[in-house]
């Protein structure tokens, strides 16, 4: 089932990269303004401390650090979970019927066809800002760091995909636009500053709702050792897992309740 599944990836990748490599104008561009976004993004930090030292207690070279460890895992999740347009593609056009008349799972089918592997150099990216703070910070570095931090990457794209994967499956009962994904799209952003300058309310939202405060803030405070948020950091895979498999279940539900481009 393993080698099933790596050889469906193998020529997608190979399918993507002939198909890309034709417009290769269109690539660059594509790849220059994902990084100057990042750069934006970036920029708009330190604009913010120019104004300020601290910010809810946290210093420039820490926000920095929670950023480039926030682009890391979304850079994965955005290369491999690339749905943007589901409901128009997919429902309103019918090609949804064309997936589930293939033997391989129908979700597997759907990243694989929609991946993005321009969007992994956003984490190629986060890795050398993340770098960058970790230095400027003085944090000591540990043996088991990087694995540690594996571990934590993988949790937050979980968190990602149970996420996405759920407001996507909406459209398995809906074919209207709701605009739930550019909400959640903005909401995430929050997860890539510290949750105690926000209200009790948003706090909350943001750790057990939409759990975006574990792909930015909370596992970064590991590194930092900035104690309460420190606190949360090893729940961080949990929360993943839990996510996921909500995420999973919620899918194939919708599958289950699909019944065609006519219906």
């Amino acid at each position: 089932m393993i080698l099933f599944y790596a050889s469906i990836f193998w020529n997608y990748l190979k399918t993507y990269m002939k198909t890309r490599m034709t417009y290769r104008s269109d690539f660059w561009i594509e790849v220059l303004s994902d990084l100057l976004f990042q750069g934006m993004n970036l920029l708009f930090i330190l604009v913010v401390f120019g104004h300020t030292d601290l910010l809810g207690g946290w210093t420039r070279d820490e926000i920095i650090f929670i950023y480039g460890y926030f682009m890391i895992p979304y850079g994965i999740f955005s290369c491999f979970f690339n749905l943007w347009d589901f409901t128009e593609r997919y429902i309103v056009k019918g090609e949804m019927d064309r997936v589930l008349t293939r033997p391989a799972h129908n979700l597997v089918q759907l990243l694989l066809e929609n991946m993005d592997p321009p969007a992994l150099l956003g984490a190629v990216t986060g890795g050398i800002i993340m770098g960058y703070a970790w230095l400027e910070l003085g944090v000591a570095f540990h043996w088991y760091d990087l694995l540690v931090l594996l571990l934590f990457v993988l949790g937050s794209v979980m968190i990602y995909a149970g996420i996405y994967m759920v407001l996507t499956a909406v459209s398995f009962f809906s074919d209207a636009p709701t605009g739930i994904l550019p909400l959640m799209y903005n909401i995430q952003q929050y997860g890539r500053y510290p949750v105690n300058i926000y209200n009790k309310v948003l706090r909350f939202v943001l750790t057990w709702l939409v759990p975006f405060a574990f792909v930015g803030v909370y596992p970064s405070a590991f590194f930092l050792e900035k104690g309460a948020s420190a606190a949360f950091t090893f729940l961080t895979p949990v929360v993943g897992i839990v996510f996921l498999t909500i995420g999973i279940l919620f899918w194939n539900y919708g599958v289950k309740r699909y019944r065609g481009a006519g219906s």
